[in-house]
């Protein structure tokens, strides 16, 4: 790990511990109540299923498996037959990131680039244009060769496809054209300079292109193909891990026999046999999991529920030990969304109010039992983009997104129409109560439920609810208000800045993607000018990041919480060298594009 992240790290811990040490939730109110869970199932439903029949699959022991859990709906695999992740409705996060391999990853932690499928590439002087060469002797699955022709045609046809499929518009914007000159030589021409494009491609976090077999999806409908028969083998790979078998109850990953990044010395062949994936379950049954050693990791949870962890089983860990925070600072800042296109969140004054009636030090207190820190910029403080909060210093004492005054949002609403009743309650001229429904997550209840109750203390009636079709109302702008999280910035701020973008509203997948729907002609501008800003121009990044935050804030598009800690349960019952505390190589969140690095890494405890 860099000293950046060193020095990030200790930080943390040193900010979280006095607070740890003096939380008292009596003394704010107790514990917060559970959102309304729309048509959710009953507590016990989604208890780790038994294992589904694998149809004469090999026999691996326990040893030489790694079990998580991750994915599904109601204690099911809904997408155990959608392998293509373009296709409407897939995540590649269920699954789809352990076989599709990248060009190049990026470790945040080590805050360093692995070039992976790709050998090396290289920008023209003015970054209009860019040649990759892609590594030689990797073969898909099924004894397909690798090459650039998969590169090219997989760019070919997001340009074609835009706005239908998941990073279609990332690069239509840009790219002009991709070509392979060779078997091992793409060249990529962009429409504007493009010194981000490869930064774009590469694995990170949940960003990153996904390099698809041209001789099995060319001809397919991107949106529509499954890419799942398992006759065929089918999804193909260039990866460690094949698919197996995938049912509604697990997804299980054999390791192939070979695998070209261990014939060619970047990685050592991963220890474990077989992967078995299991679908999420509630809180109390992964915790059970993890105690009984059903699982080796699974979902992040709730501060409190480590110390119940902790008791039962002392093989389990996480990426700080087991002492508080419990956890990594993600990429992940919370905040309240609020669709800007309906009132009353078309108002600032309203969008300001809110904000202003929030007690951000009480939300981590109490919804987060004070293992959090407060968010007041939706990208979060990484060593990398300290300077960009630096530069907007002064914005952010004009515009403090995280100062508690009721009485300044009392103001802001009477200025807005809005005066209290004598219940207390926020009324329109009409009479009409300011209300509205509000989705909470279950991993965000406790915080989120907190700023429910606050909400409604300073008489708004807002209503708590977590829909079973969260993802599909959300992403689609069928919503009031939602806390949610920022898959933008690691290193640079484009991508934090891209979220607001009017090029980024209604587009497929859940990141980078414009959930406020809130939009500015000058602010598109500036951000416009920053994606072909190099990315080592310091000085004309951070002034146009100034320029941009100075038409953000005075708006405040969505309205800033709290960071987000990754809460993970690492089990060393069988499996060691997880990533943890400042010698951590990636991040360890199962669901991001960078596992695989986790997976080879890990290490058995019985040779």
């Amino acid at each position: 790990m860099t000293g950046y992240w060193r020095s990030m790290y200790g930080r943390c811990l040193l900010l979280l511990l006095p607070v740890l040490l003096s939380v008292s939730l009596a003394a704010c109110g107790g514990a917060v109540p559970a959102a309304t869970t729309s048509d959710a199932p009953a507590a016990g439903d989604t208890a780790a299923q038994p294992a589904a029949d694998t149809g004469g699959l090999k026999e691996v022991p326990r040893n030489r498996t790694f079990k998580l859990m991750r994915g599904g709906v109601s204690g099911q695999h809904a997408d155990y037959e959608l392998w293509n992740p373009y296709a409407i409705g897939a995540n590649h996060q269920n699954g789809a990131n352990i076989m599709y391999e990248p060009l190049a990853f990026y470790s945040a932690f080590a805050d360093k680039e692995y070039l992976w499928l790709a050998e090396s590439y290289s920008y023209n002087e003015d970054s209009t244009e860019l040649t990759i060469k892609t590594r030689q002797g990797i073969t898909w699955s099924d004894g397909e060769p690798f090459s650039a022709e998969d590169v090219a045609y997989t760019f070919t046809a997001l340009k074609e496809l835009g706005s239908q499929v998941r990073w279609g518009v990332n690069v239509q914007q840009f790219v002009e054209s991709a070509e392979a000159i060779d078997e091992s030589t793409v060249l990529v021409k962009f429409i504007v300079p493009a010194p981000r494009f490869f930064d774009f491609v590469s694995y990170k976090y949940d960003i990153g292109v996904y390099i698809v077999p041209k001789h099995i999806y060319e001809g397919q409908d991107w949106t529509t193909f499954k890419d799942f028969d398992l006759a065929k083998g089918w999804p193909v790979t260039t990866g460690p891990f094949q698919l197996v078998a995938s049912s509604p109850e697990q997804k299980i990953y054999d390791r192939r026999d070979t695998w070209w990044a261990a014939e060619q010395g970047l990685a050592p062949m991963p220890q474990m046999e077989r992967i078995v994936q299991l679908p999420d379950a509630q809180e109390q049954q992964e915790a059970q999991s993890l105690i009984t050693n059903e699982i080796d990791t699974g979902f992040t949870l709730a501060p409190e529920t480590f110390a119940t962890i902790f008791a039962q089983n002392e093989k389990i860990t996480t990426h700080a030990g087991r002492q508080a925070p419990y956890g990594y600072l993600d990429w992940w800042p919370v905040s309240m969304y609020v669709n800007t296109t309906i009132p009353p969140f078309d108002n600032p004054d309203v969008r300001w109010a809110l904000s202003l009636f929030i007690n951000r030090e009480q939300v981590v207190e109490v919804g987060w039992s004070g293992a959090n820190t407060i968010s007041r910029l939706p990208m979060p403080p990484y060593p990398p983009l300290e300077r960009y909060f630096n530069a907007v210093d002064d914005l952010l004492t004009e515009y403090d997104t995280s100062e508690f005054n009721p009485e300044k949002a009392g103001a802001l609403l009477e200025k807005a129409g809005y005066t209290k009743n004598a219940d207390g309650m926020w009324v329109d001229a009409a009479g009409e109560t300011l209300k509205f429904e509000v989705f909470v997550l279950d991993f965000l209840n406790g915080m989120g439920m907190t700023v429910v109750q606050q909400l409604k203390d300073q008489g708004i009636d807002v209503t708590p609810s977590n829909p079973v079709d969260f993802n599909d109302r959300f992403t689609k702008g069928d919503y009031q208000a939602a806390f949610y999280g920022h898959g933008g910035s690691v290193n640079d701020p484009y991508a934090t800045l891209n979220l607001y973008t009017s090029s980024s509203e209604h587009v497929p997948g859940a990141h980078q993607a414009n959930f406020p729907l809130w939009s500015n002609p000058e602010y598109d501008k500036i951000v416009d000018e920053v994606y072909v800003t190099p990315m080592d121009d310091y000085e004309k990044l951070e002034g146009l990041f100034h320029d941009a935050m100075a038409i953000w804030l005075p708006e405040l598009p969505d309205i800033p919480l709290t960071e987000l800690y990754h809460r993970i349960g690492y089990n060393e019952t069988y499996w060691t060298n997880w990533p943890i505390g400042e010698d951590a190589y990636v991040n360890g969140a199962s669901w991001h594009l960078t596992f695989l690095m986790v997976l080879w890494n890990l290490e058995a405890v019985e040779p």
